[in-house]
């Protein structure tokens, strides 16, 4: 009931803050329809949700501005999907040599298409998406400088965001589940803690590149194993982290390559050290498909973590393949698909993600994905979560 109020609430309040500057956004319909049971006790078979995710900016002067951009989910199975957050909310300060802003924000790092090993700024929303790509929005004092020689950005974060699980009712979960209200932290701070944050980036003709650092909480929790009223559950044990991370891509005609890296010290690391991985690849794009308007990019990236079977992380050595068709149509017709496959081990994933316009204030999302995991897989407790997701989102 609470997350219903504030859904009706924020929905009053949106002709109010038209009228004072611009209000753009859209209300969603989501649809998840699982292909196998459960794998898990409590879980339910499918699921379907509602979303409303407006965004107002005020410009106060040519330098000057506020964004406000909150977001509610409502999902008629699991409760922990059912949550509010806002992902921006804060002022833009443009002066003549750098620009301020204070307040909640989103900040995204990266070049790759298969995981975005340098983007640590915001947490993951985990209840959203198995992908990773939804963000929490971080608290933050930035700044940023551009000169001929490059951009130079500068974060403080005051406060930490906890990563959002999925509950004992939902897919993509963890057996046992996730105990995220228990939280457990490496400094007393705990989510007090202050982070900060650099980055340096710069182009050389045809080469983009930046170089990153930071040091403060892990937004990759670890696990511990503990009982509560009788049953296994994991408490998220957060660690203090440095992180150096590289982002770099090359154009050259129809080639684009990429490349992620970063040496991580302190977190899920072999005892207490450091590690190194990287995400590395191409994208080639055939132009004017068969005389037509489309281009289809054909991808190609390895996955690699030197922690090899002890990472955190299920891409220790793995080769994603895909294709990117974009129809270039006046609906704006997108299809992704491919599939990552472990190099050592017999673990599969196949992934879709597409959309298409209709008319000027709809958007259609198909999303799809297909495990093919052994009993052993790190990824093994969503063996049974293939889906097919059919979104519909209205503009405004």
């Amino acid at each position: 009931m609470k997350k219903l109020f504030l859904f009706l609430l924020l929905s009053s309040l949106l002709p109010t803050l038209a009228m004072a500057g611009e209000l753009t956004g859209f209300i969603g319909v989501e649809g998840r329809l699982f292909l196998n049971p459960p794998a898990h006790e409590a879980q339910r078979r499918d699921n379907g949700s509602l979303s409303l995710a407006p965004e107002y900016y005020h410009e106060f002067d040519a330098d000057s501005s506020f964004t406000f951009a909150p977001f509610l989910r409502i999902d008629g199975s699991d409760e922990e999907r059912t949550h509010f957050d806002i992902r921006e909310l804060f002022f833009l300060k443009v002066y003549e040599n750098f620009e301020l802003s204070v307040g909640l924000r989103k900040v995204f790092w990266g070049v790759t298409e298969s995981q975005h090993l340098v983007d640590i700024i915001n947490q993951n929303d985990g209840v959203e998406s198995p992908d990773g790509e939804d963000k929490l929005g971080q608290p933050m004092i930035a700044t940023s400088f551009s000169r001929d020689w490059g951009t130079v950005d500068l974060y403080l974060m005051p406060w930490f965001r906890e990563r959002t699980f999925p509950g004992k009712k939902g897919r993509f979960r963890t057996e046992p589940v996730v105990d995220s209200d228990n939280a457990i932290y490496e400094k007393s701070a705990e989510e007090r803690h202050i982070d900060f944050a650099a980055r340096y980036g710069h182009y050389i003709k045809e080469l983009e590149f930046a170089l990153s650092h930071f040091s403060g909480t892990s937004r990759e929790p670890s696990f511990i194993l503990d009982l509560k009223d009788g049953r296994a559950v994991l408490i998220p044990y957060y660690e203090i982290i440095d992180q150096t991370g590289l982002e770099a891509q090359y154009i050259t005609g129809e080639w684009l390559w990429k490349f992620e890296g970063i040496r991580r010290s302190g977190s899920n690391s072999t005892s207490g050290g450091s590690y190194y991985a990287a995400t590395a690849g191409y994208e080639y794009t055939f132009t004017g498909v068969r005389g037509t308007y489309m281009d289809l990019g054909l991808l190609t990236e390895w996955l690699y973590d030197d922690r090899g079977a002890s990472a955190s992380s299920p891409f220790e050595n793995d080769l994603m393949v895909g294709g990117r068709l974009t129809v270039n149509d006046i609906s704006d017709t997108q299809i992704l698909a491919g599939m990552i496959v472990d190099i050592d081990e017999n673990e599969q994933i196949f992934f879709l993600e597409s959309s298409r316009r209709i008319g000027e204030k709809i958007k259609v999302t198909l999303e799809a994905g297909f495990y093919d995991l052994p009993d052993n897989s790190r990824l093994s407790a969503i063996r049974d979560d293939d889906y097919i997701q059919l979104g519909i989102d209205w503009y405004f």
